[in-house]
């Protein structure tokens, strides 16, 4: 492909918009323009150079003083605006369409660099998914956005003025040209000196054009502006996923099998920007055959404690959890306990934190379930004939009190019927009080189809979507459900 650089000494090779400074034809690499001058900036005489020239009258003059000061104007407004967005995905949309107003385009695409290389899922402007699918289905020595993702060579803007007739981008972005519609189209990379290239925007005419000098200026400036923001946002998320997955890594990866117990599991974590605190469950088999079964949460201000402290949460969750387990297979078969131990644990090593969490132990050949609660809510039993609560005894949770002691509670199951253990997170999204939640989730489960009910994996699924309340605000806690089935 043959680069050439533009100038002003070069006419356009193809027809630009009337009044539009005209660029080189083909797919043209262009210098970096000039930085963006303002009313002071010009040469010796005038503003622009021209206020001593007789000649020049003195209306057109304010005439280009205004443009110029419009034009500073509107790139200050989209500057602004793309500060005010929150999260990488608004980020990229105040890009996109700020992008396509300061240069007169309809449309565009922007992809960002992945962490291992190569572009991510492209985000579209008035371009629809399969419009999107299609772009990416060109090759990539034909796609103008990986060329200006490169790491080397990259170029600082890229122009076509006519796509579908640009034999320099490739047969296959000329075929989708046409059947897309698109006319020129103009690109620019998002890329910092400390980060390189982060990601890249194209955006499209509806027919044969290209932007003039001034609005590829805008657009530069923008981009350059946009880059950096966009590096925290994308450094943000990284942070984010990251410690999701080693959240998600302190909990089983896997569900034991016992013959007569069929065991399934939901976590929904809240964002890690709203919770304070942090939920585990976890299914113990157990050396005697039996089963230990366990939900519960953390809060509490510990280290970083406070909104967006689910990080620190985590790793006290995960710490507790451990505990846990050692306390079951120690003494699984006395829910009391097990939780008494966890409770001067708690107090002795996380001070500052509290814990809710229920422990049952289930006899799975005899269907006998013990259990005992902890400031937390009662657990359901699903049956053929409704659902119930398995009410414990009221109690403080772990780390409030000097010291911590209930009852526990003895049942014994029928075949087919199913425990259900939540925490209070999925009870609150479910109505607008703890208690209606807790009582819409029982009617939930005692609703359910037969077919789903007999299911475990079925009825975790049916609950959480039928149960939370799309009126209510983002989650704060995370939603937590595991179901035993006796069968």
């Amino acid at each position: 492909m043959t680069k050439s650089h533009a100038s002003a000494s070069q006419p356009p090779a193809t027809p630009v918009e009337p009044g539009e400074t005209g660029c080189a034809g083909g797919l043209t690499v262009l210098d970096p323009p000039p930085g963006l001058p303002g009313p002071t900036d010009a040469p010796d005489g005038g503003p622009d150079g021209t206020a001593d020239d007789p000649a020049v009258p003195s209306a057109t003059v304010q005439d280009r003083l205004a443009g110029r000061l419009s034009d500073i104007t509107s790139l200050h407004e989209h500057t602004e605006r793309l500060a005010r967005a929150r999260g990488t995905a608004a980020t990229l949309d105040a890009v996109l369409a700020s992008g396509a107003a300061l240069l007169g385009a309809s449309r565009g695409v922007l992809v960002t660099l992945l962490p291992g290389g190569g572009p991510g899922q492209p985000v579209g402007l008035g371009l629809d998914r399969a419009s999107l699918g299609a772009l990416e289905t060109v090759p990539t020595e034909q796609s103008l956005l990986a060329r200006l993702l490169s790491e080397h060579d990259r170029p600082e803007q890229l122009h076509s003025p006519d796509l579908a007739d640009d034999p320099a981008v490739g047969g296959r972005l000329r075929e989708l040209a046409v059947h897309l519609g698109l006319g020129g189209a103009y690109g620019l990379p998002l890329a910092t000196v400390e980060d390189g290239p982060l990601a890249a925007a194209v955006w499209f005419y509806d027919r044969p054009a290209g932007p003039t000098d001034c609005q590829r200026e805008l657009a530069r400036h923008y981009c350059e502006i946009a880059a950096p923001l966009l590096a925290k946002q994308l450094e943000a998320e990284r942070i984010l996923r990251t410690t999701e997955a080693l959240r998600r890594g302190l909990l089983p990866d896997r569900l034991p099998q016992t013959p007569g117990l069929r065991l399934a599991a939901r976590l929904v974590p809240a964002g890690l920007d709203r919770s304070s605190g942090s939920d585990w469950y976890d299914a113990i088999p157990l050396p005697d055959g039996t089963v230990g079964l366990t939900v519960g949460s953390v809060s509490g201000d510990g280290p970083g404690a406070g909104p967006g402290s689910a990080p620190g949460a985590a790793a006290a969750m995960g710490r507790v959890r451990a505990a846990l387990r050692a306390y079951a297979v120690l003494e699984g078969e006395d829910p009391v306990s097990v939780l008494g131990d966890l409770e001067l644990l708690l107090k002795t090593t996380e001070p500052t934190r509290t814990a809710t969490a229920v422990y049952a132990w289930i006899e799975p050949e005899d269907r006998r379930i013990t259990l005992a609660g902890a400031g937390h809510c009662p657990p359901v039993l699903v049956g053929r004939h409704g659902a119930e609560f398995v009410e414990t005894s009221l109690s403080a949770p772990l780390g409030m009190l000097a010291c911590w002691e209930a009852p526990g509670v003895e049942l014994t199951a029928e075949r087919g019927d199913t425990l259900l253990l939540y925490t209070e997170g999925l009870a609150r999204r479910c109505g607008p009080t703890l208690h209606a939640g807790q009582a819409n989730l029982r009617r939930a489960a005692a609703d359910a189809p037969r077919d789903v009910r007999i299911d475990p994996e079925r009825l975790c699924a049916h609950l959480l979507a039928v149960c939370p309340d799309p009126d209510a605000a983002p989650a704060t806690d995370d939603l937590m459900l595991l179901a035993a089935r006796f069968d």
